[in-house]
C-alpha cells in the first residue's frame, strides 16, 4: 500500500513540473544575426548558475496553479553585465516567487553579445527579448495568461535590456520568420531593479562596451541610453535601486523616473538607502525582503 501511495505521489508531482516548459526562441535555421561557429554554451554553478556564450537562447515557462493563476505573466531578464547570466539567482529564483503570487514567471535565457557568434552582436538582445514576449503573447492561451497582461522585469544589464524592449519595441531589429512575430513586443507593464539605464557617465562601463563595443559612436551611445527613448508609448514603470550601489549608480533609476514623469507616463520607484549592487530578492536582508511585495502591490493596482 506505501509503495502504492508513493508512486501516486510521484505521479502527481511529475505532473506539476511538467507544467515548467523550456521553449526555443527560434529554430535553429532562423536564429537571427547568428554566425556558425564554434562557441559552446557555458554552465557554472558556485551559489549562482552563471550562463554565458549563450548560442540557443530559450524562454523557460513557470506557470502557477491554474486555480491562483491572476492571468498574468512577467518576462524575466536576468542580468550580468551582458557577459553571463545569474540564471536562478535573477531569474528562476523570481519566477517561483511570482508563481507564489498567481503569475507565470518566464525566464529569457538570451544571447549575450559575441563578436564570434553573432554578426552586428548590439542588437541580438533586444532581437531575442521582442521575440521572447511575442512568443509568450502567441502562446497566451497555453500558458492561461491575458494576452494583455504581460510584463516584463529585468535587473542590472538585464534591466537595462529590459528598458531597452520597453523603449525599442515598435523598431524592427530582425526580419519577420513566423506568424508569432505579428504579435506586439509592448510590454503592458515594466519592473526595473538596480538597472543600467543610461550609456552616458553614469553609465556600468562593462555593459556598455560588451554590447557596443569600445569605441561606439555618439548615435549608437544614444540610442542604448533608454532615458533618451522614452516616450508617451513606454509602459508603466516599477523601479527599485539601492543608493549605495557602487556598481550602477542610482543615477540610472532616477534618469529614468524623471524621463517617464516629463513624458506624462506612469512610473513608481523605491529607492533603499543600503543594498548594494546585485541583491536579487533580498530575502536575507530586513530593509530589502519586502521590496518584492511592493512590486506586486504595484502590478495589482495597474489591474
Amino acid at each position: 500500500m506505501k509503495n502504492i501511495l508513493l508512486l501516486l505521489m510521484l505521479v502527481v508531482m511529475g505532473n506539476t513540473a511538467a507544467q515548467d516548459t523550456i521553449m526555443p526562441l527560434w529554430t535553429k535555421d532562423e536564429i537571427p544575426n547568428q554566425i556558425k561557429s564554434l562557441e559552446k554554451e557555458v554552465h557554472e554553478q558556485n551559489e549562482i548558475l552563471r550562463i554565458s556564450k549563450v548560442q540557443v537562447p530559450t524562454i523557460e515557462v513557470y506557470l502557477p496553479s491554474k486555480r491562483d493563476a491572476t492571468g498574468e505573466a512577467v518576462l524575466i531578464f536576468p542580468g550580468g553585465g551582458y557577459g553571463i547570466l545569474a540564471y536562478d539567482w535573477e531569474g528562476t529564483d523570481i519566477a517561483k516567487f511570482f508563481n507564489s503570487k498567481g503569475i507565470a514567471g518566464v525566464v529569457v535565457k538570451y544571447r549575450l553579445p559575441s563578436d564570434v557568434s553573432q554578426k552586428d552582436k548590439r542588437y541580438v538582445p533586444l532581437i531575442d527579448a521582442q521575440r521572447a514576449i511575442r512568443l509568450v503573447r502567441n502562446n497566451a492561451e497555453k500558458f492561461n495568461v491575458e494576452s494583455d497582461k504581460i510584463g516584463i522585469i529585468g535587473f542590472s544589464a538585464g534591466g537595462h535590456l529590459a528598458s531597452t524592449l520597453g523603449t525599442h519595441f515598435n523598431e524592427k531589429v530582425y526580419k519577420a520568420v513566423d506568424d508569432i512575430d505579428n504579435e506586439s513586443a509592448r510590454p503592458d507593464f515594466m519592473s526595473l531593479g538596480y538597472p543600467v539605464i543610461s550609456f552616458g557617465e553614469m553609465t556600468h562601463q562593462g555593459s556598455k562596451k560588451n554590447l557596443i563595443g569600445e569605441n561606439p559612436t555618439i548615435d549608437i551611445v544614444d540610442y542604448f541610453s533608454n532615458e533618451k527613448q522614452v516616450t508617451e508609448q513606454t509602459p508603466p514603470t516599477f523601479l527599485l535601486h539601492a543608493t549605495d550601489d557602487t556598481v550602477v549608480p542610482v543615477e540610472n533609476s532616477l534618469l529614468f523616473y524623471k524621463a517617464v514623469k516629463d513624458k506624462g507616463g506612469s512610473a513608481t520607484m523605491h529607492i533603499y538607502p543600503k543594498g548594494g549592487h546585485g541583491f536579487g530578492l533580498g530575502l536575507h536582508d530586513e530593509h530589502l525582503k519586502d521590496w518584492g511585495e511592493r512590486m506586486i502591490d504595484w502590478i495589482v493596482s495597474l489591474r
